[in-house]
């Protein structure tokens, strides 16, 4: 990135992935944590970058083109706004914020400074949700009918958010990215049962103005560990598998015919299924350079900050529904 690099702001589990992916790519400037420990650890692991608790000194570095935030949700839109504000290109893990109005404040403000501003909506570059979006948009499964997801496990329990928040932003943003409608009817329902207040299980139903619909199953208290999106169109089906090592994408050849030899009436049809060639190419690394690219170029990301904003007003209607 010639003479200048990314501040990787939350050095955490994630920004872990985030940090080795840029550096691989030659653009990690800094890291930033206020847990010592985490500034330890990201010292031993990138000696040559700038380490500081303050997340300001990297914001106001003038050696750091871009901040890329892997920071607890609650401090996204902060951070973002101080980033865009000091004149940095943003990558901002998803959610972009939690709310529709702070999402929509950091649009406007990227827009207002000529800033580029990218959410980490990762499954948007999954080379098998990329074949499975080109499969829809070329007709291949034929009508589009509905989609239905399964992010399921026996995971870590949140506090500060609930399955929904943690997990739904996967898939509600391969849902939009399918389907690319703004759904009309948002509605949820849950249960608290491991910790008071923090749903663990969400089923979330969602229609869209052209008839289509989604459902997501969200839980971490499961026997089963499943990420899994299945879509159903009128001459072919499809699934994204994200736990197959190799058939991460399957396409049956299944559906209903009519048959030409009576009044009207419809026969099954049960023909093969295949799984087409996808690359192995880790999907956060290709993240990562697509947004050193679009810094580069000065190019608007693909899953920039009004398809972030995007999905945070359905996760916002879904979380209203489910208070009701």
């Amino acid at each position: 990135m010639d003479t200048t690099g990314v501040a990787l702001l939350g050095f955490g589990h994630w920004g872990r992935n985030l940090a080795r992916n840029f550096a691989r790519l030659g653009a990690l400037r800094a890291v930033s944590d206020p847990d010592p420990r985490a500034l330890e650890a990201a010292g031993k692991a990138y000696p040559d970058a700038r380490l500081t608790a303050d997340w300001g000194q990297p914001i106001a570095d003038p050696a750091v083109r871009a901040c890329a935030i892997a920071a607890p949700a609650a401090l996204h839109y902060d951070l973002a706004r101080r980033a865009l504000e000091a004149g940095k290109d943003v990558f901002v893990e998803k959610p972009l914020a939690l709310t529709a109005k702070e999402g929509e404040a950091l649009v406007e403000l990227a827009e207002k400074q000529g800033r580029i501003l990218m959410v980490g909506h990762l499954l948007e570059y999954h080379p098998a949700v990329e074949r499975l979006k080109k499969l829809v948009e070329d007709g291949e499964l034929g009508s589009l009918y509905y989609v239905y997801g399964n992010r399921v496990n026996l995971g870590k329990l949140r506090a500060e958010e609930n399955a929904l928040w943690s997990l739904g932003a996967h898939d509600v943003s391969v849902v939009l990215h399918l389907i690319d409608e703004v759904p009309i009817e948002c509605s949820a329902h849950g249960e608290s049962y491991v910790r008071g207040g923090v749903e663990d299980v969400v089923f979330c139903y969602l229609r869209f103005p052209s008839g289509r619909v989604a459902h997501l199953h969200l839980s971490w208290l499961d026997p089963h560990k499943e990420r899994r999106i299945t879509v159903v169109g009128s001459r072919r089906m499809a699934t994204f598998d994200d736990m197959q090592i190799e058939r991460k994408l399957t396409i049956y050849d299944k559906g209903f015919d009519e048959d030409a030899t009576s009044w009207g009436e419809y026969i099954t049809r049960t023909g093969e299924s295949f799984s087409p060639r996808i690359s192995n190419a880790e999907p956060l690394r290709l993240e990562c350079e697509h947004f050193v690219s679009c810094i580069r170029a000065g190019l608007t990301p693909r899953s920039d900050g009004r398809v972030g904003l995007r999905v945070v007003r359905v996760l916002e209607a879904l979380q209203r529904s489910l208070d009701r």
